[in-house]
């Protein structure tokens, strides 16, 4: 029996050591929320656009010189993909990406233009796991999950030290609770690593909120049958891992969802208030704060996940 790796803080250091090197920390805003000021972490900055670099480079990074010269493949509705694309471009590696053919095309153009390769599939009758993993295993090739992956939580979870660090310096004092995107729970997991005295509550888009249920019945449980359409491409995941469910299960971790109308609002607030393009799936954290899910107290750290939208989507998400 193959025993997986297990993310640890020690990994996480590792991490936060490696990033460091090749990229500034990305910025953290105060903005006051019902009269209290929130930090808020604007991964939406990062070269690529969202978090998913983190864990990329951390991965990548810990392949050896054989691995690399057989490259890697990751599947991905674009984030993740414009990750492994970076990270491998940096590194000499070829990168295989499996990718929804209804991903936001700027999200594709942009993985392109970092010297991936794509492989589309149908996201309604295909699995992508499937796909990556045969691809992978005919060119022996490193597979590189989106979050199933103790290296990916490891460096996800270096946005949180950073705005530890970030909200310290400014006399902010530790984050007390931490409210955070969820796809497949690799940033929520390793967040919940990098700071274990945070409340950590995740917010997932309404009817995909397969986590948030899963921690609620203390065993995973999968989306249900024809879940609804949602402009959060970035955290329609079917199924989460054990690795990060596990991690967010011993951590107590809680979740809500949101709606689409809610999401919408966090765009225009986050345009409005902070100047910031936020995607969909980048921006469900801080519409479950301005909802009223998730309690507005000090010590509270948002997580803007990501800013790489689709603008005729966007276009019409801020001009509601």
């Amino acid at each position: 029996m193959t025993i997986l790796r297990q993310p640890t803080r020690a990994g996480l250091r590792d991490a936060a050591e490696k990033i460091a090197r090749i990229l500034p920390p990305t910025p953290l805003f105060v903005h006051e929320i019902n009269g209290v000021d929130v930090a808020l972490k604007a991964e939406s900055l990062q070269p690529i656009g969202a978090f998913k670099i983190r864990g990329a480079w951390h991965r990548l990074t810990a392949l050896d010189a054989a691995a690399r010269a057989k490259g890697v493949v990751a599947f991905s509705s674009g984030n993740h993909a414009q990750g492994v694309a970076w990270a491998a471009r940096k590194l000499g590696i070829a990168a295989t990406i499996v990718m929804p053919s209804d991903a936001p095309r700027l999200k594709r153009e942009s993985t392109l233009a970092l010297g991936a390769e794509v492989v589309t599939y149908d996201r309604a009758t295909e699995s992508r796991e499937t796909i990556a993993a045969r691809l992978a295993e005919a060119r022996g090739a490193t597979l590189v999950p989106s979050f199933d992956d103790a290296w990916i939580i490891e460096g996800q979870g270096t946005a949180g030290l950073e705005a530890a660090a970030q909200m310290a310096a400014i006399g902010f004092g530790a984050p007390t609770r931490v409210a955070i995107p969820c796809g497949g729970g690799g940033l929520a997991a390793g967040i919940a690593l990098a700071l274990p005295d945070a409340a950590i509550t995740i917010v997932e888009p309404e009817g995909w909120d397969d986590m948030t249920r899963s921690l609620e019945a203390s065993w995973i449980e999968p989306v249900g049958p024809n879940p609804p359409p949602t402009a959060c491409d970035s955290l329609q995941t079917l199924r989460v891992s054990p690795l990060t469910f596990d991690v967010l299960s011993r951590r107590d971790a809680t979740g809500v969802a949101v709606s689409e109308a809610e999401t919408a609002a966090a765009q225009r607030w986050a345009a409005e208030k902070l100047r910031l393009v936020i995607e969909p799936g980048g921006a469900v954290a801080l519409a479950a704060v301005l909802a009223g899910k998730v309690p507005v107290e000090k010590g509270l750290l948002v997580i803007l996940s990501g800013g790489n939208v689709d603008l005729a989507g966007y276009a019409k998400a801020i001009g509601a």
